[in-house]
């Protein structure tokens, strides 16, 4: 037992050759370092690393020194095609991004050809572009290229065929009838025949794999316009009515017809008993109309004509004009 008397000499030598004993020994390291020869013996740092690896990324404490030790202190062997950032013989520091992608075994379609590759490309686009591989403008991929390359998976190519041409087209000859009441009932008289128009379509052909093709129009040229068939008509007779007009919005109205059609302009009401319902009429200052409405108000000559517009309906009010009934 170690009082508290004097110190001798004795007590200091003891301590210094058990000290001296202990650092001999290599038990004594800290806090200076040991030395082996004339070579430093230090401990290892450890760091963080940001680590991705399967499309995740996560925060990895470590004492390796480089990414390669980095990469097999996590059992991750290095195959020929994998694909590590940065370098395997990179020091670490703290903080460091490191990505690591393993190459896969993905076939690439197009029709009855197939290549299968190994390739650690980040997505389909780049997996294309390793394997130059052009795509036309209308070519399609499976899965998109910018989706992950699928791993054993298959990437299909649809190439398309594409071409051009322009095609000579005709415009109908549209036809007008006109009614003339010096013309007998039924009878027609053609005033101007008419031309047929002509123009240029330029299509474009779109032809898959498969066999299939599809056509769309990118452009048009009118080369002549078309000029109308003119034909004046008989009508069957002439009725002196009283008019009215009406719209679809009226009160205690549909906006449907007794026949079923919308009502509008060119439907206009009558009197079954008078002008059978679907007959077919012209009215001058209003046009060309169907007999597909009734009403109760509409009773022997009188006749209600349809109008979108209740501005135009209030405009024509009421007046007196002549119908007639066409073949």
């Amino acid at each position: 037992m170690i009082g508290r008397g004097p110190l001798r000499r004795s007590h200091v030598l003891a301590v210094s050759v058990l000290t001296a004993g202990l650092v001999w020994a290599g038990f004594l390291t800290y806090p200076s370092p040991a030395y082996a020869g004339n070579a430093a013996v230090t401990s290892s740092v450890a760091h963080t690393v940001i680590f991705t690896a399967q499309g995740s990324t996560t925060e990895q404490p470590t004492n390796a020194t480089t990414v390669g030790a980095f990469l097999r202190e996590h059992a991750i062997s290095i195959g020929a095609n994998d694909y590590v950032s940065p370098s395997l013989d990179t020091p670490l520091s703290d903080r460091m991004s490191i990505e690591y992608r393993p190459a896969v075994s993905v076939a690439i379609v197009a029709g009855k050809r197939r290549n299968t590759v190994i390739s650690s490309a980040p997505n389909v686009a780049a997996l294309l572009q390793s394997q130059n591989v052009r795509l036309g403008k209308y070519d399609s991929v499976t899965p998109a290229l910018d989706a992950p390359v699928p791993p054993d998976g298959i990437v299909r190519i649809n190439h398309f065929l594409t071409w051009q041409r322009v095609e000579h087209r005709t415009i109908a000859v549209p036809t007008i009838r006109r009614v003339n009441v010096a013309l007998q009932p039924g009878v027609s008289k053609i005033l101007s025949k008419g031309q047929v128009g002509m123009i240029d379509v330029l299509v474009a052909f779109t032809q898959a794999q498969s066999g299939s093709v599809k056509a769309r129009v990118i452009g048009s040229r009118t080369v002549r316009k078309a000029r109308p068939r003119i034909v004046d008509v008989g009508a069957a007779d002439a009725m002196q009515m009283v008019a009215t007009a009406y719209t679809p919005y009226c009160a205690g109205c549909s906006g449907i017809t007794a026949t079923g059609r919308p009502a509008g302009h060119g439907i206009v009401a009558v009197d079954p008993r008078v002008i059978p319902l679907g007959t077919r009429l012209y009215i001058p200052g209003y046009g060309y109309a169907i007999a597909g409405d009734t009403g109760g108000a509409i009773v022997g000559y009188r006749i209600d004509l349809g109008y979108t517009s209740y501005r135009d309906a209030m405009q024509f009010g009421r007046r007196a004009v002549t119908v007639y009934r066409l073949k």
